[in-house]
């Protein structure tokens, strides 16, 4: 292990230090979390524009290849990337800084939600089901409560099947490579993009720094989280909310259920520090053989006071995480897994985060357009893939690329938009809030929940409830817990509050529902 990020935690993080330490591949794993924080330094800088106009290109500049479309970003893109290219029959070039079809988490979802990717017809349901490490038999939410009177919400077929994230995307990344015209590119980074009336060329970097150029029609965003091009377009505030999230993939607990899905789980009041403070919840999935997945987050507004870096909670993750699942004396850490998954409030009637730009478009968490509660980046996706792959390829067959002809190409959800707009409930304010503040609110939820057919539960947490279902639900809730009509104005306040009724107001209007 070189002398580097690792041995520079070994004081200031000693848990991350003894645990990175024993990982295979802890130093490269350690660099890609750093890489992670510097979102929140980034986030109060100045965006750097990296969109430009074609006068702009270097005279020197000569593209190295030209393709239909030209992905930034290897996770993600590989499933919209697969179809584009044997569905469509579009010639793709996709590239990454680090080694594409590799992504820092594993997924959960349901078989039903997985098996829409059979639909496009590029993957089969055998493929499908090769992907899927374990299926639980349940799945359930449970919230603390110090007198040990919280409600532990049992629901099936919500995030019961455990995806082996790698192969998935290897399944997708071998579709694409299987076409002779498209390419794959690894250790490459996007530094920016010039654009003309036709086209658009994309400037990359190697490894060693040295520039080249690939043409395109359309240039994808799916660079996740610390994309450029998202704090362009949207002045440097891409996201309003995040959940930072941390875990190991790992063996050897005591007493894990291999059968059980721990959906949503909290073991404590908020931890709170000099005028900060976060509501930690806990989720843990079964995997492959005897390995188990283990997350620790939180969520938060971008801007609060909290240590929001995921080197200081992997550090509290280390530290909490016998009082969640008891390590035994064969206890091994596989893999660490880790990310910040964004998070954007609408306040209008529809879509109002800027997704899109001429010949520009952004996709997955680039786009901020999942809810954090539930469904995430690779549900929003597998969910949306369909309009999301034919509306682009409709563009470009009538050639309307142009800013407000992709905005429309876009995993925008009116229910989603809405039910997003909950996470703020979640967002622990040590200003306003009683230490159990969220654990209370929430175990008022799944008694309601329980009181109501399972498919409310189930619609929830797979973010398909209709609009008279939440709102049925919101009701129950403030009748139970009239606490919540207070809370709501410390968490929304006017504006948000307004926001919120916009969105609601979207939603019963929308065609997309």
């Amino acid at each position: 292990m070189s002398f580097s990020a690792l041995r520079q935690t070994e004081h200031s993080h000693p848990l991350v230090y003894k645990a990175f330490g024993a990982i295979p591949d802890g130093e490269r794993h350690l660099q890609r979390i750093l890489e992670f924080d510097r979102y929140w330094d980034a986030s109060s800088e100045t965006a750097v524009p990296v969109i430009r106009p074609g006068s702009e290109l270097p005279v020197n500049a000569v593209p190295c290849g030209t393709f239909d479309l030209i992905y930034a970003g290897g996770t993600l893109s590989f499933l919209h990337a697969a179809v584009m290219a044997k569905r469509y029959n579009r010639s793709v070039l996709v590239f990454d800084r680090y080694l594409p079809a590799k992504s820092t988490r594993d997924w959960n979802i349901s078989r039903e939600e997985l098996l829409r990717l059979a639909d496009t017809g590029v993957f089969s349901e055998a493929e499908l089901d090769s992907v899927i490490v374990r299926r639980y038999k349940t799945g359930w939410v449970e919230f603390f409560k110090q007198d040990g009177s919280q409600k532990r919400l049992y629901m099936q077929n919500v995030l019961d099947c455990a995806v082996d994230a790698d192969h998935m995307l290897g399944l997708a990344k071998e579709r694409v490579l299987s076409e002779p015209q498209n390419r794959l590119l690894d250790g490459t980074t996007f530094t920016a993009c010039y654009r003309f009336p036709d086209h658009i060329v994309v400037e990359v970097a190697d490894c060693k720094g040295e520039l080249f150029y690939y043409r395109a029609k359309v240039l994808v965003d799916v660079m996740g989280i610390l994309s450029p091009i998202a704090r362009q377009l949207n002045r440097g505030r891409p996201q309003t909310h995040v959940c930072p999230t941390v875990g190991t993939i790992a063996s050897g607990f005591e007493h894990a259920d291999f059968d059980t899905g721990e959906i949503l789980a909290s073991t404590a009041p908020a931890e709170i520090g000099p005028g900060t403070g976060r509501q930690l919840i806990w989720e843990g999935f079964p995997a492959e053989g005897r390995n188990y997945i283990t997350y620790l987050f939180f969520y938060d507004e971008v801007d609060s006071e909290n240590d929001k870096t995921l080197l200081g909670l992997f550090e509290t993750y280390f530290r909490l995480l016998p009082q969640y699942k008891q390590p035994g004396s064969d206890f091994v850490i596989h893999r660490p897994v880790y990310g910040i998954i964004p998070a954007y409030f609408h306040d209008g009637f529809s879509l109002s985060r800027v997704i899109a730009d001429d010949r520009i478009v952004l996709f997955g968490d680039a786009a901020s357009l999942g809810s954090p509660l539930t469904f995430c980046g690779f549900g929003s996706m597998v969910r949306n893939l369909h309009r999301l792959t034919e509306g682009l390829d409709r563009a470009l067959r009538d050639d309307t690329l142009t800013k407000e002809s992709l905005a429309a190409v876009s995993a925008y959800e009116p229910n989603v938009a809405s039910m997003a707009n909950l996470m703020k409930y979640m967002c622990y304010n040590a200003k306003t809030d009683e230490p159990n503040f969220v654990n209370d609110m929430m175990n008022e939820v799944m008694i309601v929940l329980d009181q109501l057919p399972p498919r409310y539960r189930e619609a929830m947490f797979r973010d398909e409830l209709k609009l008279e279902e939440l709102l049925t639900v919101m009701l129950k809730v403030a009748w139970r817990y009239p606490k919540i009509l207070y809370a709501t104005w410390e968490k929304l306040g006017l504006p948000g509050s307004v926001g919120f009724l916009k969105n609601l107001a979207g939603w019963a209007f929308s065609t997309t529902k």
